[in-house]
Order: structure tokens, then C-alpha cells, then sequence
């Protein structure tokens, strides 16, 4: 895996994983450019880290994410390296009537349909790097669910077996397909959901997490497994119930 002077995308770069990896990247001599909604957050992060490139863009709009591969295009001659990072998680009761409903659509759309939307505009510019790399953040949840947070679970999951099944599809056009399986992660997402505190979910900081990536991604490796989701990819296949189970003690989030 070429290590360096690649130009590399990263949605959701403002913070928590995104941000991580973009410093490790960018400590490794490649152009980073990271994308995000808010444009307050993008700026501070430039002000500290000045080498890092910033767009705002939205992932969920068509027509933001076609501007953003044609000023990709114009300003760096097109990316090397997709990472899809942007993602959202919520705490849900299903048994609730009065769920928002709009606002689980949004989390499958961030989750799981912006990662294909990602892809499918920066194809074109994938195939014609010579070391191009689709990198797709899902979930150590993607293999066994977290009732709490059941449209997470399920968009993870759903990423996990699309990033599977375009692994051998893109292979013909030299594109290599990673795909990083996050545990709970120190971050303001996992804040965000109140999850931060379960035992069964201990936090990993954002640093630990890109330096496991990083020595796991230059040495080609094609899934990545940090921490307890190690322990979670091998118990979902032998002992689904009994992991499961454990995870989920308590699988009614408490009301807000």
C-alpha cells in the first residue's frame, strides 16, 4: 500500500475519527482534504492543522457531493484515497410511537446510502489513479447489533456487506477496498448517543484507533478489527446469541 504523496479524501473530518486520520495521514506526507456540514468546525481545524484542505459539503446532497468531485477535480487533479467517514448514531426505542421518524431516514442516509453516493461520483477519478483505495468506516456493531441504537446497527451492518460484495468488483479497476470496523470510539458521536459510560462499550481515543489503522492499512490489510471488535467479529460467528446477550443487558435506551 503506497504510504505517501496521495491526494486523500475524508468525509466527516472535522472531529473524532475523521479528524485522526486525517493528522495520520497528513503526518505521512499526503494531501488531505476533509469534508463536513459545519464550516465553523472545518475552519478551526484548519487554523491548527493549516496543511489540511477543508470543503463543506454535505454527503447527503447530490448536488453538493457533484460540486465537490469537480473542485476536487480542478484544485488537486482528483483523489487517490475515499475515505467514507461520515456517520451519525441515535439511540432508539422502537416500541415508541412517538420515535422521529424522518430522523432515523436521515441515519440510514448518512450511513449507508452516502457512502454509494461517495463512491459512485469519485469512481471516475478512482480509476484513473494508479493506487486508488475506497476506505469504508462502519462498526465493530456492523457484527453483532446494539439494540439501543437499532438503525445504526442495522446501516453498519448494511455497509459491511456492501463494502464485501464491491470488494472483487472493483478489484479489476486496481481499486483496493478497506473497510475499518470501529469499536466505541472516545468521540462526539458516541457522546452524542449517552453510550460512552456502558461497560460493555469502553471507549477508545480517536489516536489509538487511527495509529491500529494505520499500521494495519499500509500493511494491506482489507479489514481492520481495533479493539473489542475483534472480540465481536469472532463471538457473531460462534456464539451469536451468547454475545449478543452481553451486549445488550439492557436494550431499551433511557428517555431523554
Amino acid at each position: 500500500m503506497k504510504q505517501s504523496k496521495q491526494i486523500v479524501l475524508i468525509t466527516g473530518g472535522s472531529s473524532g475519527i475523521g479528524l485522526a486520520l486525517a493528522k495520520k495521514f497528513s503526518a505521512n506526507d499526503n494531501t488531505v482534504i476533509i469534508t463536513g456540514r459545519n464550516l465553523s468546525k472545518l475552519e478551526n481545524v484548519q487554523k491548527e492543522f493549516p496543511n489540511i484542505h477543508i470543503f463543506q459539503s454535505d454527503v447527503t446532497d447530490d448536488a453538493e457531493v457533484r460540486n465537490l468531485v469537480d473542485d476536487i477535480k480542478d484544485k488537486f487533479g482528483g483523489v487517490n484515497i475515499l475515505i467514507n467517514n461520515a456517520g451519525i448514531m441515535n439511540l432508539v426505542d422502537a416500541g415508541k410511537e412517538s420515535n422521529d421518524l424522518q430522523k432515523q431516514m436521515q441515519e440510514i442516509e448518512i450511513n449507508y446510502n452516502s457512502p454509494i453516493r461517495l463512491l459512485h461520483y469519485f469512481l471516475p477519478q478512482l480509476k484513473n489513479s494508479k493506487h486508488a483505495v475506497l476506505v469504508n468506516v462502519s462498526s465493530g456493531l456492523a457484527y453483532v447489533p446494539f439494540a439501543q441504537a437499532p438503525v445504526y446497527s442495522g446501516t453498519k451492518s448494511a455497509l459491511h456487506f456492501w463494502t464485501q460484495a464491491i470488494r472483487p468488483q472493483l478489484k479489476p479497476h486496481h481499486i483496493k477496498v478497506v473497510e475499518l470496523l470501529p469499536p466505541v470510539v472516545d468521540t462526539p458521536l458516541a457522546h452524542g448517543a449517552d453510550i460512552t459510560e456502558d461497560d460493555n462499550l469502553k471507549p477508545m481515543p480517536p489516536e489509538k484507533l487511527a495509529d491500529i489503522f494505520w499500521k494495519d492499512f499500509i500493511r494491506g490489510k482489507e479489514e481492520i478489527t481495533p479493539g473489542i471488535s475483534k472480540q465481536l467479529k469472532l463471538m457473531g460467528r460462534l456464539a451469536p446469541k451468547f454475545i449478543f446477550k452481553r451486549l445488550n443487558k439492557k436494550p431499551i435506551p433511557n428517555n431523554k
